[in-house]
């Protein structure tokens, strides 16, 4: 017992692990995570109407930290032992400031469908980073229909964008490597403690970067503050930097990194309909055929065994 992190004994939130949680909760939890991170490129582009790039991502870290410092002080939650501190520095540098930036540098030039496309990859680069990293072997079937899934959401979203690839496609290709770096650690070390606080000390732990940035950035760039924005600033802070990422390792933890990133294949879909309500963008008719094979295709990794 004394070789798990005193952060897991010592908080009155229980860690959920593989043995103690249902897995149908688990794919619940997981699942949450999706469509809270699906709401995330709708709320950059608002973001981004009253926000420079690096404004907006320092800014919604620096926001997501306080709240989850707040919750890690009031709950008295000692830091985690000292062996994890490199994992969470891998995730703080995927998914707390990688991803965020990379993304929201590629939307300024990129619409959300054609920035979909990294989200369309990101289930089957995660399942990778977990065979190297945590050792696990899903089965035959489990790959042909993860590939199969992420080939349907690849065309499709590159069919919305035309085809043309353009100088956003560098930091979405390198949001997906660092994203899914981040979400492999990130769901390993969700098995030895909360959800929760492994993206809250990630994001502590960057405080000492995103605050010099955010006030840097707030005095380079522009900001107009419009309901838009502050919307969407609150919404990626909130929603998408800590309460998603809450339940989304979480989920991990429940059921396996390969199978909870499989459900992210939805993601893309989910996206571009916040779109088309949010954004007032077009989309084909497509989109309800690439939904009917990404539905099957999650069907078939969530009954495979690895």
């Amino acid at each position: 017992m004394r070789a798990q992190s005193s952060a897991t004994a010592a908080s009155p939130i229980a860690v959920a692990t593989p043995g103690q949680e249902r897995p149908g909760f688990g794919t619940l939890q997981a699942a949450l995570g999706v469509v809270a991170f699906s709401l995330t490129f709708p709320a950059t582009a608002w973001g981004l109407e009253g926000f420079g790039p690096w404004s907006l991502v320092a800014v919604r870290s620096v926001l997501a930290a306080v709240i989850a410092g707040t919750a890690l002080l009031a709950l008295r939650v000692p830091p985690p032992a000292r062996r994890h501190w490199p994992g969470l520095a891998v995730v703080g540098g995927g998914v707390v400031l990688g991803f965020p930036l990379l993304t929201t540098l590629a939307l300024e030039t990129s619409t959300t469908a054609h920035a979909a496309v990294v989200v369309g990859l990101l289930p089957l680069t995660t399942a990778l980073f977990s065979a190297l990293r945590v050792g696990t072997r899903p089965s035959r079937t489990f790959w042909i229909a993860a590939l199969a899934g992420a080939a349907a959401v690849l065309a499709f979203t590159v069919q919305q964008s035309g085809g043309a690839l353009t100088s956003a496609d560098l930091y979405l290709f390198a949001a997906l490597l660092v994203c899914a770096a981040g979400y492999t650690e990130g769901g390993r070390l969700a098995r030895v403690m909360p959800g929760w606080q492994v993206i809250g000390w990630a994001l502590v732990l960057c405080l000492p970067l995103t605050v010099p940035v955010a006030a840097l950035a707030l005095a380079q760039e522009p900001v107009q503050l419009t309901a838009h924005s502050v919307i969407g600033l609150l919404w990626v802070a909130a929603g998408s930097q800590f309460v998603g990422l809450v339940v989304w390792y979480r989920g991990m933890a429940a059921i396996g990194i390969p199978k909870a990133s499989q459900l992210q294949l939805a993601q893309p879909l989910l996206t571009l309909v916040w779109s088309v309500l949010l954004l007032g963008e077009h989309l084909t008719v497509a989109a309800p055929l690439t939904a009917a094979a990404v539905l099957v295709c999650i069907a078939v990794t969530q009954r495979s065994r690895g």
